[in-house]
């Protein structure tokens, strides 16, 4: 069977080397960003640019979507010039972390324009992306999921959650929590030993030998703390951004979150702080400084 053809919303960190993944599986993608640059950078590999989102949507059977927030995502979707002003389209696939709530509300708007919609929120970081190593969580009807699915598996290891629109980004947003839990943990437990004179690394390296082992002190703390560079990957806002969302759903759930909360006040310090276009280690630094140590080696 020949590919369909493919349309791209969103080129920036994560949306430019998974469109570039599909170029290189051999599928024809048209793409469309705000940057230029990054629009450029992909017509060179053998994408077609279009003008807005509408225009994807009218040159491309499946259009995938990766953006930064959900008011953005529900412009970009169902705007003046968004996806659903499109004359071809016929599926939406969703790679952003937005929320069950915007995921509803968007399926039930499509979904009347005969527009099917795909949640499928990704982990992984750039890394990942570029690599074909992200874990791609899915929710949408089951025969759907049977078109998009080689699709997707470009990208990483699919989880197909179920039919539901939203399950797959509640998925993300607790995946996504428990990576900022991880982080402040760990932070202000490494402080805590630098400051009694144990040296960061060692005690890195015991943590990961041990049971306190988690993302944070596998991952991040050797990547980005340790060394003094705070460049793992992932902005202090967008991380803030998801924690927020997963607080906001799960109180609305009538699920309690109280170690939940205490994430989102760090990351809420951490965004005032250094700003939303920091890296999201950046939360060491809070505890660096609050200790008055330095987590280094």
């Amino acid at each position: 069977m020949s590919k369909p053809e493919l349309g791209f919303v969103g080129v920036g960190r994560m949306g430019g080397p998974m469109s570039e993944r599909l170029l290189e599986a051999g599928y024809s993608l048209t793409i469309f960003d705000t940057d230029a640059a990054q629009v450029e950078a992909l017509v060179k590999k053998g994408a077609k640019k279009a003008s807005s989102a509408a225009e994807v949507a009218s040159a491309a059977d499946i259009v995938l979507m990766s953006l930064p927030t959900p008011d953005i995502v529900r412009n970009v979707a169902l705007g003046e010039k968004g996806v659903a002003r499109g004359n071809r389209v016929r599926t939406l696939i969703d790679l952003s972390t937005t929320g069950p709530g915007v995921s509803n509300i968007v399926a039930k708007e499509l979904t009347q324009r005969n527009i099917s919609w795909v949640d499928s929120p990704v982990s992984g970081g750039v890394k990942g992306a570029a690599a074909g190593t992200l874990a791609v969580m899915v929710s949408c009807p089951k025969p759907v999921f049977e078109e998009v699915e080689p699709i997707l598996k470009v990208f990483g290891k699919i989880f197909f959650t179920g039919e539901k629109p939203g399950l797959a980004q509640t998925a993300k947003l607790a995946n996504n929590l428990m990576a900022a839990a991880a982080l402040v943990i760990t932070s202000e437990a490494v402080a805590m030993g630098v400051k009694a004179g144990l040296d960061a690394k060692v005690l890195i390296d015991i943590i990961n030998a041990s049971s306190g082992r988690n993302s944070a002190s596998q991952d991040k703390f050797p990547r980005a703390v340790l060394p003094g560079t705070f460049d793992f990957g992932f902005a202090t806002g967008l991380s803030y951004k998801d924690v927020r969302l997963c607080i906001d759903e799960a109180e609305a759930m009538g699920v309690p979150m109280v170690c939940g909360a205490s994430v989102r006040e760090m990351l809420a310090i951490t965004n005032a702080k250094f700003g939303a276009n920091s890296d999201f280690t950046c939360i060491a630094k809070v505890l660096e400084e609050w200790a008055g140590v330095e987590m280094r080696g």
